[in-house]
C-alpha cells in the first residue's frame, strides 16, 4: 500500500527547494524526490507543490510514496548475434548487439545480455540487484559494442570499484552531424534528468559531473566520426554532450538529430559503438584490453557517406 509522510519543515530548511528539502528530510535521491513533486504527490500546506517551489520553516508537508515497482527477474534466453569476446574464471567480455538492454528493468519486455548469459550456461556473479547480477557497467539498448561481466563475486567488487574510480579505458566511436570545432576536445557540462521528464538526459546546472573526450578521425560532408573517451559515465552523456554542441549523434532522433539524414544512411538508431574496453583484470591484475568491429548497419552508414 502506498505510504504518506507528514512531518514539519525544520527552520533550517527555510527556503530551500522541494525536491532538494525532501532529499534531505526522506533520504531519497533528488532524483526521486523531484519525480514525487512532478507526480502531484508533495503537498505543504493543503497545496499541492511542484519541485522548485520553496519550502517555509514551519510549514507542514506531506508526500504519497508510492509502492516501488516490482523488480524485474533475469530469465535464461538465447539471443542471437551476442558474441562472446572472452571468457575466464572471472568474466565474460560480450559484444553486444543494438536492441539488447543490459539486464530487466520494469517496461523493458526485449532480451537483455544478463538472460542471454543464463541461457547459454554462464554462471555470473549474484551481487548487487538480482535483476543486475554481474552488471558492473550498461550500455543503451540502441548501442552496440562492448560490455564486461563480472563471473565471481570477486570480479564484481574490484570492477565496480574501477568505473567507480575512472580507472576503466572506455572508448567509443561516434558519427555525429556536422563537423565539431575543434577537431579534438573536451565536454565539460554536467547532466541530469531532462526538465520535460521522461526517460532523457540534458546539460542542467543541477547535473552530476560529467566530462566527455573526444578526436575527429575522419570528416564526411555531413558528419564526423569521432574517438570519444569517457571520463565520466552517465546516462546517455555522449549523446547528450554531443547533442548540447548541435551535433548529435547521426540516427539519435531523442536529442535531435536529422531523421532524413538517418533514413539517407538507412539508420533505426543512434550512430554509436563501445568500441574498446580495458582495464586491470581482476584476477590476475594485468591489464587486458578488448576491441570490437562495427555492426553492418554502423559499416553500411559509413559507406554510404562515402559515396
Amino acid at each position: 500500500m502506498p505510504e504518506t509522510r507528514s512531518l514539519p519543515v525544520p527552520d533550517g530548511l527555510e527556503g530551500e527547494r522541494v525536491d532538494a528539502a525532501l532529499a534531505r528530510l526522506l533520504g531519497l535521491s533528488r532524483t526521486r524526490t523531484a519525480e514525487l513533486a512532478a507526480a502531484g504527490l508533495v503537498v505543504i500546506d493543503g497545496v499541492t507543490v511542484g519541485k522548485s517551489d520553496r519550502v517555509r520553516g514551519g510549514a507542514w508537508l506531506e508526500v504519497e510514496l508510492p509502492d516501488p515497482p516490482a523488480a524485474a527477474v533475469a530469465v535464461a534466453e538465447v539471443i542471437d548475434g551476442l558474441v562472446i569476446v572472452h571468457d575466464d574464471d572471472d568474466i565474460v567480455v560480450v559484444d553486444k548487439p543494438v536492441g539488447v538492454a543490459a539486464h530487466p528493468s520494469p517496461g523493458w519486455t526485449g532480451p537483455t545480455v544478463v538472460g542471454g548469459l543464463l541461457g547459454a550456461g554462464y554462471t555470473i556473479a549474484t551481487s548487487g540487484a538480482a535483476e543486475r547480477q554481474g552488471i558492473v557497467h550498461r550500455l543503451d539498448v540502441g548501442t552496440s559494442g562492448l560490455m564486461v561481466v563480472a563471473k565471481s563475486e570477486h570480479a564484481y567488487s574490484v570492477l565496480k570499484r574501477a568505473f567507480k574510480e575512472r580507472t576503466v579505458e572506455k572508448v567509443y566511436h561516434a558519427l555525429v552531424q556536422g563537423h565539431p570545432d575543434p577537431l579534438r576536445g573536451t565536454i565539460d557540462a554536467p547532466i541530469g534528468r531532462h526538465p520535460g521528464g521522461a526517460y532523457k538526459f540534458a546539460v542542467t546546472a543541477e547535473g552530476k559531473p560529467s566530462v566527455t573526450h573526444y578526436e575527429v578521425l575522419e570528416a564526411f560532408r555531413a558528419a564526423a566520426l569521432a574517438e570519444v573517451h569517457l571520463e565520466t559515465g552517465r546516462t546517455h552523456q555522449i549523446r547528450v554532450h554531443f547533442s548540447a554542441l548541435r551535433h548529435p549523434c547521426v540516427g539519435d532522433l531523442t536529442y535531435g538529430a536529422d531523421p532524413t539524414l538517418a533514413a539517407r544512411l538507412g539508420l533505426t538508431r543512434q550512430w554509436l559503438h563501445a568500441k574498446r574496453l580495458g582495464f586491470e583484470h581482476p584476477g590476475t591484475g594485468l591489464p587486458v584490453q578488448f576491441t570490437s568491429s562495427y555492426p553492418e548497419d554502423l559499416s553500411t552508414a559509413l559507406a554510404r557517406l562515402a559515396d
